[in-house]
């Protein structure tokens, strides 16, 4: 690994972890000591988003963590579970076995865990998603309640 500190390619590992569906190593530079800690998964099936403007991207899961991170900014989740809903919702994805899914079918299974999670942080991101132009669209979700 290439050290964030000094960008020299020379370290060892000092310690390593199975979390979930990940390996976090803790890593220790041998030029400048730095430490810091990566982590890997095992990388499944590459799924394509279908955008809403009709572009095609690869499904990326730190664009989707960066949502739930969005979504969660000062609110009582801790990042174990904003990890946990990304894992999850990366299973369902692949669950699916489908080479293509729609930005709706991640939107609508990123709201299931938020209603789950924080109302606010579900209603916050929902507002960005179903893109809400006046007040009662809010009133309405909230009321609705279908999750």
């Amino acid at each position: 690994m290439i050290c964030p500190h000094c960008k020299v390619d020379d370290d060892k590992v000092i310690e390593t972890r199975a979390s979930g569906d990940s390996i976090r190593r803790r890593r220790e530079c041998l030029s400048c000591l730095g430490r810091f800690t990566t982590y890997e998964y095992v990388e499944k099936g590459v799924v394509t988003v279908a955008k809403r403007d009709g572009r095609r991207e690869p499904f990326k899961r730190e664009k989707l963590l960066s949502g739930i991170r969005k979504a969660c900014a000062k609110r009582p989740v801790g990042s174990a579970r904003m990890e946990e809903i990304a894992t999850q919702i990366e299973a369902q994805l692949v669950q699916l076995g489908q080479v293509e899914v729609s930005y709706a079918t991640i939107g609508d299974l990123l709201m299931k865990e938020l209603f789950k999670t924080d109302s606010v942080a579900y209603v916050r991101f929902a507002s960005v998603y179903k893109e809400f132009k006046e007040l009662g669209e809010f009133v309405r979700l909230v009321s609705e309640e279908k999750y």
